[in-house]
């Protein structure tokens, strides 16, 4: 080591070329090498994917509210159209309920033999038209006696029946489809317990009157 003419002395320097940094433990990057870059496709690989998956999330997001929508209105649609079948019912069966008397008019008539010329075919006519709306009557004799579709306003008991039976139709029933309008009013008879043993001793008092008397002195 010389001094300069100046008379300055200049420290040396030392210049260190390890590729591995000791205290990281990493390869150095010298001053002329530049860091990689990442090449161009995995870059747009990167981005992408992302993009991709957040447009798959908001088309099954999307998808799923359209589904829930339709669903919602399939059903509100359904409700409209129950409701709407619903209330015509409930008019025509008003409508229906007031013209009975008229019907029982036309009826006795038709019983009695006075429906004839222009009111028959009138009558005929308004049962039809009241038949295409789904009105039916019912009622027969000898049917048996159902609580649910008939109103009983008399009751007797008979041998002939063996169970309760409808013996006589005071006023025929009505029906709109399913729907009872007016019970049918009718006469009842029930099985009699007691019949056939009075019907018993009485012939068996019969049978002994016969033997008494076939049993009886001889005059000659």
């Amino acid at each position: 080591m010389t001094p300069r003419e100046n008379g300055s002395e200049e420290e040396p320097v030392i210049r260190d070329k390890r590729k591995i940094d000791p205290e990281t433990g990493k390869a150095r990057q010298t001053a002329g090498s530049a860091p990689k870059a990442a090449p161009a496709d995995q870059g747009a690989e990167t981005a992408t994917a992302p993009a991709e998956e957040s447009a798959t999330d908001l088309l099954a997001e999307r998808t799923a509210d359209l589904q829930r929508l339709q669903a919602e209105f399939s059903n509100y649609r359904k409700r409209v159209e129950r409701d709407r079948i619903a209330v015509r019912e409930q008019a025509v069966a008003s409508v229906l309920t007031e013209l009975l008397p008229v019907l029982d008019d036309i009826g006795r008539a038709r019983e009695h033999g006075e429906l004839t010329g222009g009111f028959a075919k009138v009558s005929e006519s308004l049962e039809a038209t009241l038949g295409k709306l789904g009105l039916t009557s019912y009622g027969t004799k000898g049917e048996p006696f159902d609580p649910t579709v008939h109103e009983a306003l008399m009751h007797s008991y008979s041998a002939e029946v063996t169970e309760p039976t409808c013996v006589e139709i005071l006023q025929p029933g009505y029906r709109l489809n399913d729907r009872i309008l007016r019970a049918a009013r009718v006469a009842v008879a029930e099985p009699s317990e007691e019949a056939a043993p009075s019907e018993q001793a009485a012939a068996g008092a019969g049978e002994s009157g016969s033997d008494a008397a076939a049993d009886g002195p001889d005059d000659n």
